[in-house]
């Protein structure tokens, strides 16, 4: 299978908070080293899984300038937002202190309609230079991107790719079959690591995961095996690393992972409200496959 630039594993990375709510810088510069000391190809600050949402403008564009500052892989900096001003002024940020490319969530709460949707990433494309890698994830905004907008985007120089997280892989298949008819460089990416096989086998290059958070390692053996055309390999992996995947969802990510790897003595902390702790039950749970894969010692 052909490599792109944007081929392989990246971490979303979590953001690790000291116990007065404060980012903590250096425990994600360990975090960072950790990841890519397993053979991640690069890491995602700000996302999703990064809490993003709760982390103020400031907060956010720090994280951002720390991740740069200390990855030796490539940085894409999750600069969304149902706002597109806002959205802007965090991608040029991003683009100002050194990030390689940037991950724009779709506008979530407003459902833009197709017209503002497709104005909304044209009017970013055109105000800076760094790669854009587009974000589809309607369970999140309430808004699917259809694969006739995206193939419309992809006509944009800078926008280089998606991470697919619908859900949907008849829409995945005609994204990827769009591109190849149009002759495009433009790469689809998994962010599901429950689909990232899937996807791979249709196409995909990869996948903005979870998992690799606490896993990088066996993450990334997973997807590079599969680039590298061992499919038997990156199978086994993948059934192998199927209960783990399961557990990163028990409940709304990342208050599983970061639990995960704050049992593993990662750095991480709480998750910021309105997300709570994990329940006793699923941490039951979590403790059972964590100790299952030796990440954790069961109690004595």
């Amino acid at each position: 299978m052909v490599e792109t630039e944007w081929s392989g594993v990246f971490p979303a990375l979590i953001t690790p908070f000291t116990k007065d709510d404060k980012v903590d810088e250096e425990g994600l510069r360990r975090l960072v080293e950790y990841v890519e000391a397993g053979g991640v190809d690069g890491v995602v600050p700000c996302g999703t899984t990064g809490e993003s949402a709760t982390l103020s403008h400031e907060e956010h564009k720090r994280v951002v300038e720390v991740v740069v500052d200390c990855a030796k892989k490539k940085v894409i900096a999750g600069t969304g937002s149902n706002s597109t001003a806002e959205a802007l002024e965090l991608t040029k940020h991003a683009e100002d202190v050194g990030a390689d490319a940037c991950l724009l969530i779709t506008p979530y709460y407003n459902k833009p309609n197709k017209r503002g949707l497709i104005e909304h990433f044209k009017r970013i494309a055109d105000a800076v230079d760094i790669p854009l890698i587009l974000y589809n994830i309607p369970s999140r905004t309430g808004l699917n991107m259809s694969a006739d907008v995206v193939l419309e985007l992809a006509e944009e120089s800078n926008i280089v790719g998606i991470k697919e997280a619908s859900g949907d892989l008849k829409q995945v298949q005609h994204i990827i079959n769009g591109v190849r008819e149009r002759k495009l460089d433009f790469t689809v990416i998994s962010g599901d690591d429950i689909l990232t096989i899937p996807i791979m086998s249709v196409g995909g290059k990869g996948v903005i995961s979870v998992i690799a958070n606490i896993i990088p390692k066996e993450t990334a053996e997973m997807v590079h095996a599969f680039l590298n055309g061992d499919f038997e390999k990156a199978l086994a992996l993948n059934y192998k690393l199927l209960p783990l995947m399961d557990a990163m969802f028990l409940e709304t990510n990342p208050i599983p992972v970061k639990r995960a790897a704050a049992l593993m003595g990662l750095p991480a902390g709480h998750t910021r409200l309105p997300l709570g702790a994990l329940s006793e039950e699923n941490e039951k749970k979590l403790r059972a496959v964590l100790e299952s894969f030796g990440l954790i010692k069961a109690p004595r």
